[in-house]
């Protein structure tokens, strides 16, 4: 097999190939001034990143809203999420792999394509079992535009000015992510909740659109036969079977089924069984779904712990803080979204300024330990916000949290990047980067809820005799479903007063734990080398304005 050698490597004395004439190694240096088609492809790519975090968001509080017009039952709301889950676990490293061989730009519309299939049919669902179906195509489109658009924006730009790129899409989905809850309710609620689906549908043709006129790639030779003989068809089922066995109980675990039931431990069980033959198989593959050769330095082996780490603590604070809000305060869902503002913004505001941070220093080591810190220290402080504690104090923590969280997620994305030692490995590097944040999103759920479950029926066993308006909460794992209707019961102040404190204690125990994640993760930073990054070069896919010749 021939050596990839990057040009920063080459002797001195070896001419630089033209731009319009790519290397044998398929490594290519960027034309200096961008075309205009570049900047509507950063449109559509940012487009993307609004709308799946969005869409994630928004079906949270317009949800019981949907069950109850559609008569469905919590079983199937239940499902209506896990679905959606489901579809994403099991596809985003599948569309990465694919792309890798086929080509982004066809991987990229065959995503669209079931996103906005998917959006139809849970717009014109009448009834839960349809919608439930609408969700998991859904799903399976957006694992691969959410994957995708982060690996052609590494395809298309240069290590040099990523950051500053980053920081665009890092806006995109934090502003999604900030206004999904709000829009999702009011969707719900005045609107129709159909309209979910036709914004998700028009959207998705924008996309397709845009990636269709102004995404210039450059394409993969070879033949569409000779690129499906390459996939790694053995390592895509074996893969869809263990994160399906692994996704589902770690999503209904305590939750739908106990976690000491058959249900959740058999297919628990088998899915991580199956992680040794799915090593075999990878091992022997041509071209593996998973991308083990980019795992050989320190660096990348940090970065990729710590992006699962901030997904496993980055979802669960943006589920937890609100239903906080709502137990302890006793705020309806919109207050409590309102109320976790000062997290929301300072997360959109420091992902943005870290981005612009590095792109000035061309450092980011410092900046991904501070980040890692203030995060650590901030969820630990937590600890201290209680139900008498002044809201100021509260505020302020969320704020110096979320400046954490908005420059962690930008630094290690970037102290990846620049572990990479092959130009053409960035976008599998990426992918796989994307995939831990997921999968840390799922077991950083199923911890928390196991915690919040545990603490909370230690801590309410104070109360011998319940009244019957909380007999449900004897059922620990009833205990966050049954938080919206704290508002609506009428009992004694000291009983009111301890199941509060019940609720105070689960979500204190929660933040020590998540403190603890980026604790661990604040030690990886200091593991982690400052590569430089002045590389600006690019891989086989990257972006080839219009007047080039094929």
């Amino acid at each position: 097999m021939e050596k990839v050698v990057s040009l920063n490597d080459r002797p001195a004395s070896q001419a630089e190939p033209k731009a319009e004439v790519p290397p044998e190694d398929g490594v290519r240096k960027p034309q200096g001034k961008k075309h205009y088609s570049f900047y509507l492809s950063i449109v559509m790519l940012a487009t993307i990143a609004l709308i799946v975090s969005w869409d994630v968001t928004a079906l949270s509080l317009a949800l019981p809203v949907i069950a109850d017009q559609l008569h469905g039952t919590s079983f199937q709301s239940f499902w209506a999420s896990l679905a959606f889950i489901l579809g994403v676990a099991v596809t985003q490293p599948i569309y990465a792999s694919i792309s890798d061989v086929v080509g982004r730009k066809s991987t990229l519309y065959a995503s669209i394509i079931l996103f906005g299939i998917g959006s139809i049919v849970f717009a014109t669902a009448k009834d839960m079992n349809v919608l439930v179906v609408g969700r998991l195509i859904i799903g399976l489109g957006a694992g691969g535009v959410d994957v995708l658009q982060t690996i052609i924006l590494c395809d298309i730009t240069t290590l040099k000015e990523r950051p500053r790129w980053l920081g665009v899409m890092s806006m995109a989905n934090a502003v999604g992510a900030v206004t999904g809850p709000f829009i999702g309710g009011v969707f719900a609620e005045q609107v129709g909740w159909p309209w979910l689906g036709w914004i998700n549908l028009i959207t998705a043709a924008i996309t397709g659109v845009l990636t269709f006129f102004f995404l210039h790639l450059t394409p993969i030779e070879g033949g569409i036969k000779d690129k499906m003989r390459k996939l790694d068809w053995s390592g895509f089922a074996l893969f869809t079977v263990v994160g399906t066995t692994v996704a589902l109980p770690l999503s209904w675990g305590n939750s739908l089924y106990p976690w000491g039931s058959w249900q959740t431990l058999v297919p628990l069980i088998v899915g991580t069984l199956l992680l040794v033959p799915l090593g075999f198989v990878e091992k022997r593959a041509g071209v593996p779904m998973i991308p083990y050769q980019i795992f050989d330095n320190v660096s990348m082996i940090t970065g990729i712990v710590s992006g699962f780490l901030y997904g496993s603590l980055m979802n669960s604070t943006l589920l937890y803080l609100p239903l906080y809000f709502q137990a302890v305060y006793l705020e309806t869902p919109i207050e409590a979204a309102k109320s976790t503002l000062p997290l929301c913004c300072l997360i959109v505001s420091m992902s943005i300024f870290a981005s612009l941070l590095i792109d000035w220093s061309r450092k980011y080591r410092i900046v991904m330990w501070v980040g890692w810190s203030l995060t650590t220290i901030f969820l630990g402080l937590n600890y201290t916000v209680g139900a008498d504690t002044s809201r100021a104090q509260s505020y302020a923590f969320q704020a110096l949290l979320g400046a954490g969280i908005g420059t962690a997620l930008t630094a290690t994305m970037i102290s990846v990047l620049a572990s990479v030692r092959r130009v053409d490995d960035e976008g599998l590097a990426v992918g796989m980067l994307v995939t831990m944040r997921f999968v840390g999103s799922l077991l950083g759920l199923a911890i928390c809820s196991t915690i919040f479950s545990s603490v909370f029926k230690k801590s309410l066993s104070s109360l011998k005799d319940l009244p019957e308006q909380l007999a449900v909460l004897k059922d620990a794992s009833q205990a966050v479903g049954f938080i919206p209707q704290l508002r609506e019961i009428h009992v004694s102040e000291d009983v009111m007063h301890a199941v509060t404190r019940a609720y105070e204690d689960a979500f204190q125990t929660i933040w020590v734990v998540l403190a603890a994640f980026a604790g661990l993760a604040t030690l990886l930073s200091v593991l982690t080398r400052e590569n430089s990054l002045e590389k600006d070069d690019v891989g086989r896919q990257g972006f080839q304005a219009p007047s080039s010749p094929e």
